[in-house]
């Protein structure tokens, strides 16, 4: 099994041989910032913001913020990591594919959980990517990214949302 899951992450975001990162852009969403490869193009709504390749319709980066029905403290994140857990596969499942690592780690000088993972999208190809949830008072943001399945970080942007993401706004 631990053979089948390696190359997953060789292949997921973040792979632990960095490509040459190209010049970024700093994008603004509701309560929090993040870089993005310069090329890629950015889209927004209340609650989100996206930024696209313009090469792999596929490859993309996002936030997304979300209050929390109680606020969260550091000290509950044993229960908030199970809560996660669970919420990840569900959506993973929800979106035909499934989780295949977690961890804990860190963005925004926070533990988090953040997720690996593997589906399909709307065309039946294969995706791979990373997701992980930032928890502050009564905030959820939902940090995004996917790729084609052997394509790898295109342009470094998975790493590039994991390493620049920021709370703004009294975090």
């Amino acid at each position: 099994m631990l053979a089948l899951i390696v190359p997953l992450f060789a292949a997921a975001c973040g792979s632990s041989s960095a490509p040459k990162r190209p010049a970024t852009q700093v994008v603004q969403g509701p309560g929090f910032r993040f870089s993005a490869p310069a090329s890629w193009r950015v889209r927004r709504t209340s609650s989100s913001v996206a930024a696209r390749s313009p090469t792999l319709a596929t490859a993309l980066v996002s936030a997304a913020a979300y209050r929390l029905g109680r606020a969260y403290t550091s000290d509950r994140f044993a229960e908030a990591a199970r809560e996660l857990d669970a919420v990840a596969a569900k959506l993973a499942r929800a979106a035909g594919g499934r989780v295949v690592a977690s961890e804990t780690t860190t963005a925004a000088g926070r533990k988090i959980r953040a997720y690996r993972f593997t589906l399909r999208d709307d065309a039946g190809r294969r995706l791979v990517g990373r997701v992980g949830f930032v928890l502050s008072g009564k905030r959820e943001v939902q940090l995004l990214c996917q790729a084609p399945a052997g394509a790898g970080d295109p342009d470094g942007g998975c790493a590039l949302l994991f390493e620049s993401f920021r709370l703004t706004r009294g975090s």
